[in-house]
């Protein structure tokens, strides 16, 4: 029995002893990283960050400095997902300001007025005497409805571009139509007029033939006409009766 309890409490000490060693590291390289982040030198902060992460996985404030190094590296999504880990995982009311707050800043920077909104929000619940926090709250909102407002304009003028391109598409579509009736008005005359000018072409044609005809006839009148007054002049002059 008092085997079992030394070997027990060997095993807490051994425990302990990892336990304190990987805080030991996680804190040595959270130093280090934090160091590196002062020098500006972001990059190197980011791998003693993640260093810090691998001895402990759970640790919220290697989370939140790695976001903020990956941030200056111009790595926002990257950034927001390590705010977001950190945010599931602390308590600490001050720290979790602080998390809501860079990431309210990250939505802001991409114009998602609303979700910059909602995270400065949370960090005005955690800590409501932050007067950063509540003037990029009150931004963000006047941002919100600037970005509606010119949302809405857009919309009415698209729909006024919808409207009068309908307009001017009804048009040319009346328009084509038009001279379609016209085209086909035209054919329509076109086809009735050839019978008529074949008619009066005939018409004149007779009128020609008869007019020959009559000429002719007139000509043929005249000789009898002439050939009967030589009758008649060759005949002696008769008493009247």
């Amino acid at each position: 029995m008092l085997n079992n309890r030394y070997i027990i409490f060997i095993l807490f000490l051994v425990s302990a002893t990892f336990t304190t060693m990987a805080q030991k590291t996680e804190r040595d390289y959270i130093r280090k990283g934090n160091r590196a982040y002062k020098d500006s030198t972001y990059v190197d902060a980011e791998v003693s960050y993640r260093k810090a992460l691998e001895a402990n996985s759970q640790s919220s404030i290697s989370m939140y400095n790695l976001g903020n190094a990956l941030l200056h590296q111009q790595k926002a999504q990257e950034a927001m997902e390590q705010y977001q880990k950190a945010a599931q995982i602390e308590k600490d009311k001050g720290k979790l300001a602080q998390i809501y707050h860079n990431a309210g800043v990250v939505f802001h920077a991409s114009k998602d007025y609303a979700k910059a909104i909602e995270a400065y929000k949370m960090s005005l619940r955690n800590n409501p005497k932050d007067d950063e926090t509540r003037y990029n709250l009150a931004l963000a909102q006047k941002m919100l409805q600037d970005q509606q407002d010119q949302n809405q304009d857009q919309d009415q003028n698209q729909d006024q571009e919808d409207k009068q391109d309908k307009e001017e598409q009804k048009d040319q579509k009346d328009q084509q139509q038009n001279q379609q009736d016209q085209q086909q008005q035209d054919q329509q005359n076109q086809e009735q007029q050839q019978p008529e000018q074949q008619e009066n072409e005939i018409s004149k044609e007779n009128a020609e033939q008869m007019l020959n005809a009559v000429m002719q006839d007139e000509k043929d009148v005249q000789e009898k006409v002439k050939k009967q007054m030589q009758v008649i002049q060759s005949r002696p002059l008769e008493n009247d009766w």
